[in-house]
């Protein structure tokens, strides 16, 4: 695939000129075409939909560059030096909030987009206020609070929404002009009511777990405890401990190359993946220089791994997408200028040149070989020289956005294969049935999980309970022995059913490995190895070839599947899957899984393990 914006690849990201000037090198695109559009405030930055209007999606791609150019220009010093962001950001500010200009921003409604975007305004106009807001005359200065001044007017989400308006009200009680305490300390007291346990929260909804956590939740806490004026000292005191507490976990979403696993919605914000961490060093968080050394080499190596991949336009613009530019994975809400969130990374912009975070040497983490957590319901398991991460999960449910099952219901999530989604689910190919089981009583309209009875994550093991229909139950054992795993379904049916089971997506730049036994299928690419073994005569393998743009990283891929048919009754299906990352002489093992009561006995190659299935019965 052809790269645009190369020059991001070599950039070393030590020191805050590097950093300034990879922030340049993505937003000089952004305001170059505003220019030549001849807006303030806005920018057209593609024609693709939202659930919301032209305008609006012109307005976010405006407002969310933002969160880059408010840390930019955070003196006044560095105002003048980069004036020709400074200028067009403060004039499309003024412009925006002026409701007798041609750019007007407008009059929202309940549960608008913009209210989204007031956040980065928010923290613009209290980083910059001395010689931006300070200096407007009175009237601009009564346009930007009134336009603002209407997310208090109107319904927003339960959700981290609630801290845009804890920033917006924020920005008026350090310019005076609302009394919003009562308001402040009702959301922050909302929040609260989110908050699990271990720095971890969840994002309004208990069974989503995802990135939100990180670059919203925890990320807006913790600038609440810098940007905010009349501090709340006890919440300060609550989301400085957090988010210390938060740290000592999250670095296990990544692996030591700087991947962080692709799981859950709101993937195309990419780069914002480690915004945690930049947070984290601009707040200057108490934690120890080892546990600041990794924060920085997190953030640092997450934007590195990004910036090789192909994920800009023509145009040099962020696409939308992951990987690559893919629509196919968008949800609802991901306009043109939607992946611009992850601008937030650069929030350690705001620190001085001179500040000691800069100096730090950036280490690597130590991370587990397998470790539970149980707050975002996963077994993450970090191999290949942790140069790899798969992450097994179950309980986690999105009931509202596109790919819901995809993005949040899958058996294991991996840095280096990433998942599918389904382009349809009519044809096994349209599904791209990746690390899931997909059933059907026909040869077409195939259902993967999508919501569990039950399920448990345990130190060896993760179990779910899965009902297609109401006489049909799926008991599921997915063992993580890497780079293998095994998947045990128990099935109880009133129904004959036909199987898709898929291993792990590759991409299709490899080659199948030689192999005579119908149950078994491996396949070797550039990025590594993936293979799948049937270990019960009910279902064979075969290499399929999944429609392309249905995988987060690679357009095109191959998979190994599973396939077969279950009469009514019970049935214990046994089977084995590889994912064996970066690796391209791949040794097939001899596996074997034998289940007595209810312990596994497990071999593969000169490996044993006997594990204890809780939930199995006879």
């Amino acid at each position: 695939m052809t790269h645009f914006n190369t020059q991001l690849k070599d950039n070393p990201l030590k020191t805050r000129s590097d950093y300034v000037q990879a922030l340049l090198d993505l937003v000089k695109p952004v305001y170059d075409l505003m220019q030549a559009e001849h807006k303030l405030g806005r920018v057209r930055l593609g024609d693709s939909g939202s659930v919301y209007d032209e305008p609006r999606r012109e307005i976010e791609g405006f407002l969310r560059t933002l969160w880059g150019i408010a840390p930019l220009c955070s003196t006044e010093e560095r105002a003048k030096q980069y004036a020709d962001y400074f200028t067009p950001a403060t004039e499309g500010i003024v412009a925006g909030c002026d409701p007798d200009s041609p750019f007007y921003w407008g009059e929202l409604t309940d549960y608008d987009q913009l209210f989204v975007e007031m956040g980065s305004l928010a923290t613009m106009l209290i980083l910059t206020k001395p010689f931006f807001f300070d200096q407007l005359a009175f009237k601009d200065q009564q346009n930007i609070y009134h336009w603002l001044d209407q997310i208090n007017q109107h319904k927003i989400p339960k959700t981290n929404w609630l801290f845009f308006r804890v920033l917006v009200n924020t920005f008026f009680e350090q310019a005076q002009l609302a009394d919003v305490t009562t308001l402040i300390d009702n959301d922050l007291q909302a929040l609260d009511g989110y908050y699990l346990d271990d720095g971890w929260y969840f994002d309004g909804y208990r069974n989503q777990i995802d990135y939100y956590i990180p670059f919203a939740m925890q990320y807006y806490g913790v600038l609440y405890t810098v940007l905010a004026a009349n501090k709340d000292e006890a919440h300060v005191d609550k989301f400085v401990n957090r988010a210390i507490l938060f740290s000592k976990t999250f670095k296990d979403w990544f692996a030591k190359n700087g991947t962080a696993v692709p799981f859950g919605r709101s993937q195309t914000y990419r780069f914002a993946q480690s915004a945690f961490w930049a947070a984290s060093a601009f707040a200057k968080l108490p934690v120890s220089a080892t546990e600041q050394a990794e924060g920085k080499y997190l953030l640092a190596a997450n934007m590195h791994q990004w910036f090789k991949l192909p994920i800009f336009t023509s145009d040099n613009l962020l696409s939308v997408g992951y990987g690559y530019p893919n629509l196919v994975f968008a949800e609802g809400y991901n306009a043109p200028g939607s992946p611009y969130w992850a601008f937030k990374n650069f929030i350690i912009l705001a620190l001085p040149d001179d500040d000691p975070f800069w100096q730090v040497k950036a280490s690597a983490p130590n991370f587990p070989a397998k470790i539970v957590n149980p707050y975002s319901r996963m077994l993450l398991v970090h191999g290949d020289h942790d140069e790899e991460l798969q992450v097994f999960t179950a309980g986690q449910h999105s009931h509202e956005h596109a790919h819901g099952e995809d993005k949040y219901e899958k058996y294991v999530y991996s840095t280096t294969f990433g998942f599918s989604v389904k382009k349809g689910n009519v044809l096994p190919k349209q599904g791209a049935y990746d690390n899931t089981l997909a059933v059907s009583e026909g040869e077409t309209d195939f259902k993967t999980a999508f919501g569990y009875k039950d399920f448990a994550i345990h130190d060896d093991y993760v179990y779910s309970q899965w009902q297609p229909w109401h006489d049909v139950t799926i008991d599921n054992f997915t063992i993580p022995v890497y780079p293998w795993h095994i998947r045990i379904h128990v099935i109880q049916t009133a129904r004959t059913l036909n199987l898709l089971e898929g291993s792990f997506s590759t991409l299709s730049d490899g080659q199948a490995l030689p192999t005579t036994n119908p149950q078994q299928a491996f396949y070797t690419s550039s990025a590594g190895s993936v293979g799948v073994i049937s270990l019960t005569p009910e279902l064979t393998a075969t290499l399929s070839e999944p429609e392309p743009n249905t995988n987060v990283f690679f357009p095109k891929t191959v998979l190994p599947l599973l396939t077969g048919t279950v009469t009514p009754g019970k049935h214990v299906l046994i089977s084995a899957y590889l994912g064996d990352a970066h690796q391209q002489d791949t040794t097939i093992d001899n596996v074997s899984v034998d289940i007595t009561s209810n312990i596994a006995h497990i071999v593969i190659g000169n490996h044993r393990l006997d594990v204890v299935l809780t939930e199995l019965s006879e």
